[in-house]
């Protein structure tokens, strides 16, 4: 405690890792508790053995392994696309300087700030017309698109820090535009990537409206749709409820602890930077 006492900000992370920790075990102690004991014992109380119809329920009421598959497959190719595009348009911005890059900067910043309500119709009314309603390339196309507007304001501020003398170095050798990218500026700033990387994924995994609208049919739902539309019709008990929130944001924090080190290290380069 004395240390604690002296350290405010080391303080102030163990109360922001405990503030994040409690709720997600308490999701996950009553996700096994039979929904007797939850109801005799309350949703602190700790189960008196493993009760796992819950889990199967929920995995077979909504199809869980297909949901899983989609939101996988969706979030991952956002995260890959939208990373890759960010690159391009950072390049661009950063390195090229190209003219009006501050409006062009501005309209990436305005882009981030628009809220999603105010999306919804344009996006549901061209998918419509493009005919790529009620499929998942609809949705990575428009959360692509979206990601890398952050993606891309980020990164312009990165590159556009980066050392001018290698780029001509390079030119000097006879490298091209796409040679600097792929050789030198995409290796040296892979750290930044794969922080953006990382949190597109996760940010497109628990995105909920533009799939709730763009994803009708039970086949192409994601996993985070699928919990909104069956706790909706109010078919589950609360330790199925408990269940279907720790299904949700189970595979979030399997992959963020798979990729804490890149994350880390992103992080702690752009600090020493």
């Amino acid at each position: 405690m004395t240390a604690l006492r002296r350290y405010p900000v080391l303080l102030a992370l163990c109360l922001a890792a405990l503030f994040m920790v409690v709720p997600f075990l308490i999701v996950a102690v009553n996700a096994v508790k039979s929904p007797a004991e939850y109801a005799q014992n309350g949703p602190l109380s700790l189960p008196h053995g493993l009760y796992l119809d819950g889990l199967k329920d929920f995995w077979q009421r909504v199809d869980y392994t297909r949901k899983l598959v989609n939101s996988v497959l969706i979030s991952g190719s956002v995260a890959l696309l939208a990373t890759g595009l960010s690159v391009l348009n950072a390049y661009a911005i950063g390195i090229g300087r190209i003219r009006g890059r501050t409006w062009v900067l501005a309209f990436f910043v305005l882009a981030n700030l628009l809220p999603q309500e105010a999306l919804v119709y344009p996006l549901y009314y061209l998918s419509k017309q493009a005919g790529l309603y009620d499929t998942r390339l609809s949705v990575i196309i428009v959360f692509t698109v979206i990601q890398s507007a952050f993606g891309t304001y980020l990164l312009s501020a990165v590159l556009g820090q980066f050392p001018r003398e290698i780029v001509e170095a390079a030119r000097i050798d006879g490298a091209n535009k796409w040679q600097i990218l792929i050789r030198i500026v995409v290796p040296v700033s892979r750290p930044t990537l794969g922080v953006l990387l990382v949190f597109f994924f996760i940010w497109t995994w628990n995105e909920f409206l533009l799939p709730l609208v763009m994803l009708i049919s039970n086949d192409n739902q994601t996993v985070s749709v699928a919990l909104g539309v069956l706790q909706g019709q109010r078919l589950m008990d609360a330790t199925m409820t408990n269940a279907a929130a720790l299904l949700g944001v189970l595979p979030a924090i399997v992959f963020f602890l798979v990729f804490q080190r890149t994350l880390t290290r992103g992080i702690a380069v752009g600090a020493v930077k």
